[in-house]
């Protein structure tokens, strides 16, 4: 067989193709692109003192140890937004009791203001602990303001993201997440336990929210169809794990069956990535959309994935990627287990 590149590589297993040789292209994620950066996690995650995109940084890793880059979770769609009125007032300082750095914004906005806060300790990278929405009533609306509609491609950021992948030899993917608690957990003080009471209570918002999110994703895909993409890798972790197989047939479902079938019109591949568990999120991406290939496949206790039965049965539709242990093998396991 003849040696393909990287880039030729990724995108036969992604289409359900013989690659030359299985890919190699775990998730590292921007941990070990950070650790290798030299530079220190505050600086990394939430400065820019760095002076190193987070996909350069990963590209630099891909290349160091020969791997098959999937950059798509490094890079998102260069978009410029339509102007809102609203206004983001940042600060930071060092919390030497926690030894972590605390960030907060205030958002003002016409329906009245939001708050952040987010902590990163060392070694560790920016997570949430103040969320912008603390009451869905109240909130929503304001909320709306932070989330402006796509108006065009940054063609120059575009040009420079393809030209670094293509100049390595890898394949250039792109992430678009979809719309579901696993997304909607990120903006919502509570997060899942405050959704599902709003799926009661308040339902309404939630749909407002669904509409909201497919009218936003659905301008992003059409830039997507003219962004010269290899594939695009739509997002969203615990799709089902943070939700149900009822929630995501409601939310996620409807925006991924509609933009997988713009990505094959467009002869464009697709995958989805979705930690936790796959296995009815498999079923449903084999009967209702045009989703290509689905990550991670955890097996148990992490997911609910046995790689065999699930080739079995949709593996002539779908294309399957990961299926390994990451405590197991890939932590605790040895160089010859990995």
């Amino acid at each position: 067989m003849t040696h393909m590149t990287s880039r030729e590589r990724v995108l036969a297993a992604m289409r359900n193709e013989i690659p030359d040789r299985v890919p190699a292209a775990p998730d590292i994620s921007t941990y070990i692109p950070m650790k290798y950066s030299g530079f220190t996690p505050q600086d990394f995650w939430i400065g820019t003192k760095s002076g190193v995109p987070h996909w350069q940084a990963y590209l630099d890793v891909a290349d160091h140890y020969g791997l098959d880059a999937w950059t798509a979770p490094a890079m998102g769609l260069p978009i410029i937004y339509e102007e809102a009125p609203v206004e983001w007032q940042y600060q930071s300082r060092i919390d030497p009791t926690r030894d972590t750095m605390v960030s907060t914004a205030t958002v003002k906005t016409p329906a009245g203001d939001l708050e952040q806060e987010s902590i990163c300790y060392r070694g560790d990278q920016a997570a949430m602990s103040v969320k912008l929405i603390k009451d869905l009533v109240t909130d929503f609306k304001k909320f709306r303001y932070t989330q402006p509609m796509p108006k065009a491609l940054d063609r120059s950021a575009l040009d420079t993201l393809r030209q670094a992948c293509h100049q390595r030899h890898h394949a250039f993917g792109i992430t678009i997440t979809y719309p579901g608690f696993h997304m909607w957990n990120c903006y919502v003080q509570g997060g899942v336990e405050t959704l599902s009471y709003a799926e009661m209570d308040t339902p309404e918002i939630l749909q407002q929210w669904f509409e909201f999110d497919m009218e936003r994703g659905t301008r992003t895909m059409e830039f997507a169809m003219d962004a010269q993409l290899d594939y695009i890798l739509f997002g969203g972790s615990g799709t089902i794990t943070m939700a149900s197989p009822a929630l995501a047939a409601k939310y996620a479902i409807p925006a991924l069956k509609k933009w997988s079938a713009m990505a094959k019109a467009a002869n464009l591949p697709t995958m989805l990535h979705s930690c936790g568990k796959n296995r009815v999120l498999a079923d449903l991406l084999a009967a209702e959309t045009d989703v290509g290939m689905l990550n991670p496949l955890e097996m148990p206790p992490m997911g609910d994935i046995d790689l065999a039965e699930v080739k079995r049965a949709h593996g002539r539709r779908l294309a399957f990627m990961g299926n390994i242990h990451t405590t197991d093998i890939m932590l605790r396991g040895s160089v010859k287990d990995v």
